[in-house]
Parts: structure tokens; sequence; C-alpha cells
């Protein structure tokens, strides 16, 4: 996507600006225009020249409406060309915007003579209340303010602006009457033209509230039909209201304590399971600690799978990457891994938190997931944050040597032993160095008489291919493992593979120096004389490094250099003016010529 102009960000403040301070004019419209309708049919002074200001600033408004970019709502992309613009603002709100533009003056010519102390075309400017219901719509989708104090300022707004608008009307109703002693308003005020605009607009605010609660009449009640008619309508809309008032208000309340009363039943219901089937209080503990604390995080968001799982993909990832790459990179499995595979494997792990003294994984229970310390400590081998735990078990099919327990408060991030092995199949060479790790980690701990134990069969048991982790010759091979070599060699894998530089097992044995490997290659079949992409032989790793003992075995074995490219063997032993090795080359088939090509 481009990026937006500078002058777009100011053109939206500026907006913004205007658009709040129409709000402000739009609710000064809402009190006045029902007012003046009821209470003041031709007003002077400043009632008019207010409505003027206003209905001129409205105008402006409706001008600039037809520059105003908009999202279509079929394609959700942003609409900024004049024409569509026009045609859709004259298709929609134009003609209502305008008619509750037209001055009062202006209206009473246009309506009957009859008509022209009414002002039903001033109560069109009511239009103007879409504002008001879209900037409450705006606020209560704003994270900045709290949802429940706008509905109860929406709901409140709603309940005056109905009893200002009914009492204007029933004043209506007396001021227009034929008789004024037959009114509503007369048994109260009987001259009440009399009085002040001030003590008719109470008794009518009075009246009004009165009707909306139900609360019955007393000293003031309706006198004649009409008052009655519209009482009664009123009183049927006072339903609707009311209903209104009462749902809102009773489901905000109940959205806030339901989750507490969920909580409360549910640490019943498990109390009453545990009591029911005499578990062991400990147990029962354990229970109610979980429950409450996964309550707890829930009301103080601290639950981030939950909102992860509103999200895409790749923003969870991202934010996992954030909070965890670090952490997940530092664990013992993953040292040496490539930054693509730690980045997989985060993305598929996931938070929870678990209370203290809390079971994790049960001793000798086989489990499918293992688990890494974000915060907290466990009574596993006294884990602390960045530690693993339950590894054995997911990655070699063992059961858990001891029960993990939590010791405080602690966040764990959990990997499904079928999603790790996914990603490590399709990332061989980091499997190879995980597996390797646990080995390592493992024989570490070797003054442990189980864990001892365990290191021996899981060698085993990856020697005999009872594992699903990827191990290659060519890894056995770099870390000079001939136990492990010959395992694998027995289970038929290829001695002639290579690793992703194309460089075979034995080639790297042969760089190593590492006599055993050599002959076990040599033994099982690998080709002395295989080439690597630069056109290397194995019998030139060995030269090269002075492993004299392994340069024999491959030329006991049939290699020589003359398979592989012996120009650059010789121009690397001219280059570092190396007789001795020069020697070699030409005594192990090496065509030296190509070294001097050229040469002055």
């Amino acid at each position: 996507m481009a990026p937006l102009p500078p002058s777009i960000p100011v053109v939206c403040h500026y907006q913004g600006l205007w658009e709040n301070s129409l709000i402000l004019l739009v609710l000064y419209s809402a009190w006045v225009t029902p007012f003046e309708f009821g209470f003041v049919p031709n007003p002077t002074g400043a009632l008019p020249a207010a409505d003027h200001a206003l209905n001129a600033l409205f105008a402006v408004d409706i001008a600039l409406t037809f520059f105003v970019a908009y999202t279509d709502p079929k394609t959700f992309l942003l609409q900024d060309d004049p024409r569509s613009i026009a045609w859709r603002y004259i298709t929609t709100w134009f003609v209502l915007d305008v008619v509750s533009t037209i001055p009062t003056e202006l209206s009473r010519h246009l309506l009957p003579p009859a008509l022209h102390s009414c002002g039903f075309l001033g109560m069109l400017r009511l239009w103007r209340l879409r504002r008001v219901g879209a900037l409450f719509t705006h606020l209560e989708k704003d994270r900045k303010f709290s949802y429940f104090w706008v509905r109860c300022v929406k709901l409140v707004s709603v309940t005056f602006f109905a009893v200002h608008c009914a009492a204007c009307f029933y004043y209506l109703l007396a001021d227009r009457y034929p008789d004024p002693t037959d009114t509503w308003i007369s048994g109260y005020m009987p001259d009440f033209h009399s009085e002040s605009i001030w003590r008719r607009y109470v008794a009518a605010m009075y009246w009004s509230i009165t009707t909306l609660s139900t609360v019955g009449y007393g000293d003031m009640h309706a006198e004649n039909s009409g008052e009655m008619i519209f009482t009664t309508v009123y009183m049927l809309f006072n339903l609707g209201l009311t209903a209104y008032i009462i749902g809102n208000m009773t489901n905000l309340v109940v959205h806030g304590t339901s989750r507490t009363r969920k909580f409360r039943d549910m640490i019943q219901a498990a109390t009453s399971f545990a009591q029911r089937h005499q578990l062991p209080k400990r147990l029962q503990e354990q229970m109610v600690s979980h429950l409450s604390l996964k309550f707890r995080t829930n009301s103080e968001g601290l639950q981030q799978q939950e909102t992860f799982e509103a999200l895409p993909k790749a923003i969870r990832s991202s934010i996992s990457h954030h909070l965890f790459f670090g952490l997940v990179q530092n664990v013992y499995l993953f040292q040496g891994v490539s930054n693509d595979l730690i980045f997989q494997l985060v993305s598929e792990m996931t938070a929870e938190y678990f209370a203290p003294r809390e079971d994790i994984i049960l001793q000798n229970e086989a489990p499918a997931d293992f688990y890494i310390i974000v915060t907290g400590s466990m009574l596993a081998g006294m884990a602390r944050s960045g530690e693993v735990v339950g590894e054995i078990g997911v990655l070699c099919y063992r059961p858990q040597l001891f029960t993990a327990r939590t010791r405080s408060l602690c966040q764990l991030l959990r990997l499904e032993r079928t999603a790790f092995l996914r990603i490590i199949q399709s990332n061989i060479a980091d499997g190879t160095i995980v597996m390797n790790n646990l080995i390592q980690y493992l024989r570490e701990k070797k003054d442990i008489s189980a864990i001892a134990a365990v290191t021996k069969e899981i060698e085993d048991m990856l020697a005999r291919g009872q594992m699903e982790f990827p191990i290659t010759l060519c890894f056995a091979a770099s870390k000079g493992d001939s136990f492990l070599l010959h395992q694998l060699l027995k289970r038929g894998l290829d001695p002639n593979e290579s690793d992703h530089y194309g460089r075979t097992a034995l080639h790297i044995a042969a760089s190593n120096g590492n006599e055993k490997c050599v002959r076990l290659l040599l033994e099982n079949g690998a080709d002395s004389n295989s080439r690597d992409p630069e056109g290397r032989v194995p019998l030139w790793e060995a030269l090269c490094r002075r492993h004299q003992a392994v340069v024999q075995l491959l030329v006991d074995a049939g290699g020589d250099l003359s398979g592989g490219d012996a120009a650059p063997y010789a121009r690397v032993a001219v280059e570092q003016n190396d007789a001795a090795l020069l020697g070699e080359i030409v005594r192990h088939g090496g065509d030296v010529s190509g070294a001097f090509s050229g040469d002055g």
C-alpha cells in the first residue's frame, strides 16, 4: 500500500474537529427545536439569530460533504472520486439535510396559513440527531472509553430527550387548545399564559416524567380528549422505552456479574465432584487453584492464547517471536539450531498459566507435550525460567522420570509433540542438533542413576531407528560418534549420503581425522573417491590436514587424487609454499601441471 500524502493526516485531524464541533451544535438543536415548537411559536431576539447561525454552519457542512471520501460497504475500499461521492450523498441523506437546514421564516411561507404558527418543518432539524447516534456507536467501539459508561450516558440521554420532547408537546396541546381552562396545566396554573416560561416548562417536564415513570397522576392529569389521546400514545411509547432502558441496564449489570457467577458455579461443581468421589485433599486444592487462576487470568487479560486466537496467523507469530524468541533460543535443546527453526517452533507454542503446587506432568506418564518455563519455578529438578520439562518423554517415548509440579505461579510455553516432529522433519540438520543436545545433556547428568540408564537406552533406540528423529550419517561423523555411526550403518543407511553442502560422511570423517569412523564407512561400502561440489575427494581432506593414519586407510581402500580436481590442490600447496604437500599430491596421483599454467 502506498504511503498516505503528508496532507492526509492534517485533513483528517481538522475533519474530526469539525465533526465534533457539529455534535455540540446538534445537541443544542435537539433541545431548542422541541422547545421552540411547544413554548415559543414566534421566537425573537437571540433564539432566531442562533438558529440562523446553526443553519449556516450545517449548510457549510452539506457543501463539505460533497468532498469527503467514504468507504464502499461492498468492497471496503476508500472511494475518493468526486462523482461517486456526490451521487452517494444525493441518493441518501442530501434531501433531508437540506430540508432540516431551511430557516424558520422560509418554512412558514412554505406551509399553509393555518399552520404558520406550528413550526412543523422546524422539527425536521431533529434529523441531525443521527450524528449523535453515530457518535455513540463510535464511542462504544473505542477502547479508550468504558463501554459501560458510554451505554449509561446513551440511555440517560435517550430518556431525557424523550421526556423533553413529550413535555414540549404536552404544553403545545394546552397552549393551542381553544378553552385554556380545560387543559392539564390549568388545574395547577389557572392563568398559565401569564406565568414565566421557566415555570411552564418545569410543570410540563414534571407531568412528562410522571407519565414516563407511570407513578400515576395527582394534581395534574389529562382534561380533554386531545390530551388523553396523546397521553395514551406516550404511555405506549413509554412501554417500549422502559423495556429498552431496563433491558440495557440489566444486560450491563449481568455482563459484569455473569463471569463471577459462572466461576462460583464451577468451583461449587468441582468441590462437589471431589467430595462425591472422595478425592485426596491435595488434588481438591489443585482443582480449585487451577480454576481460580483461570478466572483471574481471564479477568485481568493475562490469557494470551485467547487473545491470539482472534488474530491472524502472521500477527500471532510476530507477537510470539517478540515475546519468546530470545527465551527459546537459550534453551539447551535448541543451542546451535537455525533461527528459522526457532521461529517456527515459537509460532506453534501456547502460553499458559499454572497455579502454585499444581502437577503439570506426573511421574511415569508418557507426555504428549513438553513445556518451557517463562516465569516462575517448578519442582522438576528445581527447574527455573528458560528450562524445559517433559522433553525426554516427548522426544524419546519415555515415561516421565519425576513429577513436574509448580512451586509458584508459572507461565509456561507448551509445544505439542506432533507439531514439534512435523517441524523437525522439514529441518533435518536442525533435528540432528536437537537430538545431540539432548544426548549431551543426559550424559552430563550421568551422576543420577535413573538418567544414566535412560541415556543408554535412548542411544540404543536412536541407533536402532526406533525414533522419529532424522539422524544422519553426516551428523554422526561430524560428532565423531563411531557407535552411533555403526548402528546407523547397520540400519541400512546409504554410506554415500551427503549433507546439504554435498559432502559425504567420509569427507567429514576424513577432515576430522577420525580413524574409527573412516574405517566403518569404508568397510560398509563408502566410495573412497567421492567428489563434493567443489571437486574435493576424502583423501585431499585428510592430506591437507596431515591426518596420516586416515590417509593410509583411504589409500588402502583405493583412494587417490586423480578422481578429484587436482589443480586446486596443487595451487593450495604452491600458495602455502608447502613442498611436502606438493610431493604428497604427486605421489597420490594428483596432476600439478595446472597449478603452474600461466606463470611467467
